[in-house]
């Protein structure tokens, strides 16, 4: 097994109940000289598509569909499909509504808790982890000891909750019933700012749940 992870900043907006704020997004990118796969396409699809280079791109995986995680999501897998290989936009149905406000009539194809996307020899296990928004997912790597958490575990805590789709107690249920329990030095990949490790949150379960948000 050959997989590596590669990582990859994009600069943009997030646009969500009437407001857009200036945001930073983490792309991350699995895979080896031969192939790989995109977790999330926000913002510039050239910058991504230049850190693809000549790999076979498997799937965009989206954690969730907020605009500044698949906004550019289409355009990518587009620009990297051939005649014998459709790119697939994998994402989980419960996130069908959010998809459209920036995404009308484009066709997803389903990613469901339990499925495993395979890349380089790595196995990469869906986790659904709602409460940022219904669909969001986390993406865990056992053979890279690496879980991709988008928005639902950051440094610090949980996800932003306070929105349309999202749910506080929610997404406690899944970092504490799903996150947590992976091995303790996994190392946490998210959405936006810097990684941690599932031992290092852990033992913050109970401030969150204290400070309500």
């Amino acid at each position: 097994m050959n997989a590596r992870v590669e990582h990859l900043v994009t600069s943009g907006t997030f646009s969500l109940d009437g407001q857009t704020f200036d945001v930073d997004n983490n792309v991350w990118l699995i895979g080896d000289d031969d192939e790989v796969v995109v977790l999330d396409a926000p913002h510039d699809v050239d910058a991504i598509a230049a850190a693809i280079g000549s790999r076979r791109l498997l799937a965009v995986v989206c954690t969730h569909a907020h605009d500044d995680h698949v906004r550019r999501a289409p355009e990518l897998a587009e620009r990297f499909s051939t005649e014998h290989h459709r790119v697939p936009v994998l994402l989980h149905p419960a996130d069908r509504e959010v998809w459209e406000l920036t995404n009308p009539a484009v066709p997803t194809t389903d990613l469901v808790h339990g499925e495993v996307v395979t890349v380089a020899g790595a196995e990469l296990h869906v986790l659904h982890t709602p409460g940022h928004t219904p669909g969001s997912v986390s993406v865990y790597a056992p053979s890279l000891g690496t879980v991709f958490t988008g928005d639902t575990l950051f440094a610090g805590g949980p996800g932003a909750t306070g929105r349309s789709f999202s749910d506080f107690g929610t997404i406690v249920d899944s970092i504490r019933d799903v996150l947590l329990e992976l091995p303790p030095d996994t190392r946490v990949l998210t959405g936006h700012g810097g990684s941690t490790t599932v031992g290092d949150e852990a033992p913050h379960l109970d401030e969150w749940i204290a400070r309500g948000h």
